[in-house]
């Protein structure tokens, strides 16, 4: 609910708190008090359209500031929360509006446009006067209300309509889609089946362009590496085939020259210069050790070098199908992907896709067939539907009725006309076969229509009814139907052209609607304002201003003296405050 509002320099209103409560709330005072500001700046806080003139004569701003308690599950507080605002301390919005025309909002102390103030409005409070019946004027709004009346009888058929809406209008997108791009998947078809063709010609391992690029610097280089290797062979043992192979010597005097000077022999020899002395020194003894290391990693190194040797292959028809193998995968590497392991993960994927595009055609008719088959529970819920509207229709003109005989129109006649219409927003569910266009929320367009007296048309309520006539029926429609989500609803000029037994009428369902949400309204009647839960009385300094203690909560005597100015028009009389008193008396029996 609202909890408090603050206007500052607003029209007549210098700077005026509101403090309201639960229930009924009731706003009077003499007429230019500023009741008409209290709802003006209700409006801007909740997104109305600002004018700079409503800056009262010089100021250089006009400030509205409102606290609305709301549980942090309540959409408006999730929508806050989400925008990084702070509802903790209940949900605090600001409407500043400059002299110059620049207007500015806060909602739960950010910064944000003002459009957001009315979205949040629109879940926060109803606003009911006579230029402010948004609900009725909008024609989808009389659907909107006719189901909330309705409850369960049309939830539960709209809930299977609205389900079975969605699959029908998700099907019939993915059949569009998958027709519309048909000679778009045979394209694809046709390259991803060459590019597997290929693919699946060369046969490419994992990892293959990597070994196949090893092989080919090997076995180019194989000559080169026999000589290196061969010389560092005979280099190490003294081996004359791996130096003679190694120098090309034809006459071998290289080989002869070597005895000796072989790396085996140097440490042989090295070893048997220590020899007498190392049982005279460890230190010496140590490095004899090393040295007999050394001999043994030689013979082994010199075996590897052997071995090694005997493995090099000079093979020139390996090396050329190595290096036509390496051409064949470049030119997959072109298209493909870089590297063996990534054209084999193309291929993956792309069999993948191929299998689902191939499938399409089935995937088609598939949906097709799913299509009429919602299409068929569509309409039949649609009818289910349409007839639990048409019940509730019946029993909503009824009470809507009723209460409007209680609110000085006793001659009114609500009814609710149900068609089928075309819907521009709706989703045909035929090739020019179905008449009527399907919403998401059925085939129906819900109209309210109101027949001012006996006798004459039924036209659409918006169309038909007067401003204070709105305000009425509005009202009607809020006690027949129920607050619903808006925890707050405001009413300006509701008994506007109703006086005596109707306005106790008025003031009934005012306070009936309080029970179960709060209700502010702006009155002229004290048979209005004696049903309040608090009395809230708009005053003036001689200045013509209202002040921050302009604005006050009265009861006791200082309610009887209010009322009695709002029936008599002086406040002091006796016989006026004893029918106040009467009234208050009637009020509580009513």
């Amino acid at each position: 609910m609202l909890r408090e509002i603050r206007i500052q320099n607003l029209g007549v209103i210098d700077d005026a708190v509101l403090e309201l409560s639960a229930g009924l709330n009731v706003l009077t005072g003499e007429t230019g008090a500023g009741k008409t500001m209290v709802v003006s700046g209700l409006g801007l806080l909740l997104g109305a359209r600002a004018d700079a003139a409503m800056v009262r004569t010089g100021a250089k701003n006009a400030v509205v500031e409102g606290v609305v308690d709301v549980g942090p599950e309540h959409p408006a507080s999730v929508r806050v929360i989400e925008a990084g605002g702070d509802v903790q301390d209940g949900l605090i919005l600001v409407r500043t509006l400059s002299a110059g025309g620049r207007s500015k909002a806060h909602v739960g102390g950010r910064t944000v446009p003002v459009s957001v103030l009315g979205e949040l409005g629109e879940l926060l409070v109803a606003v009911h006067g006579q230029a402010d019946q948004w609900r009725l004027r909008q024609p989808e709004q009389h659907r909107v209300v006719l189901d909330r009346f309705a409850g369960d009888l049309v939830s539960e058929p709209l809930g299977r309509y609205v389900a079975l809406y969605d699959d029908f209008h998700q099907c019939g997108a993915e059949l569009r889609h998958l027709r519309a791009l048909a000679r778009d998947r045979a394209r694809e078809v046709d390259i991803l089946q060459t590019g597997l063709e290929e693919i699946e010609a060369i046969d490419p391992l994992p990892g293959e362009d990597l070994e196949l690029r090893a092989e080919d610097e090997r076995l180019a280089h194989s000559d080169g590496l026999r000589a290196s290797a061969g010389q560092a062979h005979g280099l190490l043992t003294g081996d004359p085939d791996s130096l003679y192979s190694v120098a090309g010597g034809a006459d071998g005097a290289g080989a002869g020259d070597m005895g000796g000077g072989d790396v085996a022999g140097q440490l042989g020899a090295a070893r048997a210069a220590l020899a007498p002395m190392t049982g005279h020194d460890q230190a010496l003894a140590d490095l004899d050790r090393r040295l007999q290391e050394l001999g043994y990693l030689t013979a082994d190194l010199g075996t590897d070098l052997a071995a090694y040797l005997s493995d090099v292959d000079v093979d020139p028809a390996r090396l050329a199908w190595v290096q036509q193998r390496r051409a064949d995968l470049a030119r997959l590497q072109r298209k493909y992907g870089d590297t063996a392991d990534e054209i084999l993960l193309w291929s993956k994927e792309s069999a993948a896709r191929l299998t689902e595009l191939e499938g399409a055609d089935d995937r088609a008719d598939e949906l097709q067939v799913r299509l009429e088959t919602v299409r068929a529970g569509l309409t039949t819920c649609a009818g289910e539907l349409s007839v639990a509207r048409q019940h509730a229709a019946v029993e909503f003109g009824a009470r809507v009725t009723t209460e409007l005989s209680h609110l000085a129109m006793g001659k009114a006649v609500v009814q609710v006309g149900l068609g089928r219409r075309p819907d521009p927003e709706g989703l045909s569910l035929g090739e020019g076969a179905d008449p009527v266009r399907f919403s998401r929320h059925g085939v129906d367009d819900v109209e309210i229509l109101l027949a001012a007296s006996s006798g004459a048309p039924a036209r659409s309520v918006a169309k038909t009814a007067s401003g204070g006539e709105l305000s009425r029926v509005m009202l009607a429609l809020e006690v027949v139907t129920g607050s619903a989500d808006v925890p707050t609803f405001v009413f300006d000029e509701v008994d506007a052209g109703v006086g005596g037994r109707a306005a106790l009428d008025v003031g009934a369902r005012l306070a009936a609607l309080a029970t179960s949400a709060q209700v502010i309204v702006v009155t002229h009647l004290a048979q209005v304002a004696a049903y309040a839960d608090q009395h809230l009385v708009v005053r003036r300094t001689d200045d013509g201003h209202v002040t921050a203690s302009g604005v006050v909560a009265v009861s006791g005597q200082e309610r009887l003296r209010e009322l009695a100015r709002m029936m008599a028009g002086v406040e002091d009389s006796e016989v006026a405050i004893e029918h106040a008193r009467e009234l208050l008396s009637v009020t509580i029996r009513h």
